[in-house]
């Protein structure tokens, strides 16, 4: 079963794209992207800032980013699902948890995007319009019966990004729901009822150096109202959104096919905005992943991104490379890039000079 969602609800603002086939996505605004470097060499840290809107017309305007790709995203995420339902999955005890999640989207969504989602309230009674996906929706708020899914399951199938829930219990975090649709290589099957440490283990080198144990101590101190963001990054060939484990037959191939013609249009720099909230009734904190990808092209029309990814690629430790899944293309890269890197010194800061 799939929410009856209108496919047809492109216009002017919301594009017609694919991010798979034929692999039609295209960002109208390079300067919008998150470039997650604000220097010039790269290294894990936990980086954490408070998660608060700022900049109008960047992603951090508003506390969730509903921007171009939204109706195509959804639509994928509605295919990914439908061939794989264990993509979503919620352990008995975290019901609780997905409607503080549902909450906290519709509230915000329907404050900060009026003429697009919109949510009213009599008592417990309430009802939902999200019009580019022409859904709407009355329901009972704590009773699952009134739903087509799972609390949790229905706003994520309306909800951009990878989202995990961490209940919280002796002394650590334990993602015991999630959906991933857009990941980096990593599975909810796999990972789901895994506590912080068990899940973050692939990592190299961020353990030895306390990444995680700092992380996790912060974590356990977040305060509902008081969000906190951070970004990852990685590599993918072509615009494709799910790169997950389980299909990797699928896309992996694909990074044999880069050339030094087709490298600028072909590979994409993956970013993660990760923000992370303390939820009010079920005190889990949810963690959402919005995937961004631009192409190499569209990074070099920055002059400041240009420099600073060639470096950044040029340096990296060996080990993150090849964690990151690019240490086969890196050569390539580093060549490519070098020829859009003037020598010149970079800003502070991520965002682009102009």
């Amino acid at each position: 079963m799939s929410l009856d969602f209108k496919t047809g609800a492109f216009n002017d603002f919301f594009r017609d794209e694919t991010f798979r086939g034929d692999f039609t996505y295209r960002n109208s605004n390079p300067r919008r992207f998150p470039f997650p470097f604000d220097r010039d060499d790269y290294m894990y840290s936990v980086n954490m800032e408070p998660h608060v809107p700022t900049r109008p017309g960047s992603i951090f305007e508003h506390i969730f980013d509903v921007d171009e790709h939204y109706v195509a995203e959804m639509i994928d995420r509605s295919k990914v699902l439908a061939d794989d339902p264990l993509r979503c999955q919620s352990l008995p005890h975290m019901t609780l948890a997905g409607w503080d999640t549902l909450e906290l989207i519709m509230e915000a969504k329907a404050r900060d995007y009026p003429q697009w989602f919109s949510l009213t309230k009599d008592g417990n009674r309430w009802h939902w319009v999200n019009r580019p996906l022409g859904i709407e929706q009355s329901f009972t708020f704590l009773d699952e019966s009134t739903l087509p899914y799972p609390p949790f399951e229905y706003i994520m199938r309306q909800t951009q990004g990878d989202w995990t829930l961490q209940d919280e219990r002796d002394g650590t975090l334990w993602m015991d729901a999630g959906i991933a649709t857009s990941q980096a290589d990593w599975s909810v099957d796999f990972d789901i009822g895994m506590n912080f440490h068990e899940w973050h283990a692939p990592v190299p080198l961020a353990h030895e150096k306390g990444v995680f144990d700092r992380a996790l101590k912060f974590l356990l101190k977040l305060q509902h109202g008081a969000p906190v963001r951070r970004f990852n990054w990685t590599m993918t060939v072509n615009p494709l959104l799910d790169t997950a484990p389980e299909t990797y037959p699928k896309w992996g191939p694909m990074k044999a096919t880069i050339t030094p013609e087709n490298l600028g249009q072909k590979q994409h720099l993956r970013v993660e905005l990760q923000t992370l909230y303390r939820l009010p009734r079920s005190n889990a904190i949810a963690f959402d992943i919005r995937c961004y990808l631009a192409s190499f092209d569209e990074i070099v029309t920055v002059p400041k991104w240009a420099r600073r990814l060639h470096r950044v690629i040029r340096d990296l430790p060996e080990e993150l490379a090849t964690y990151k899944g690019f240490i086969r293309n890196r050569p390539a890269m580093v060549e490519w890039l070098a020829k859009h890197d003037d020598g010149l010194p970079t800003s502070v800061g991520w965002w682009a000079d102009d």
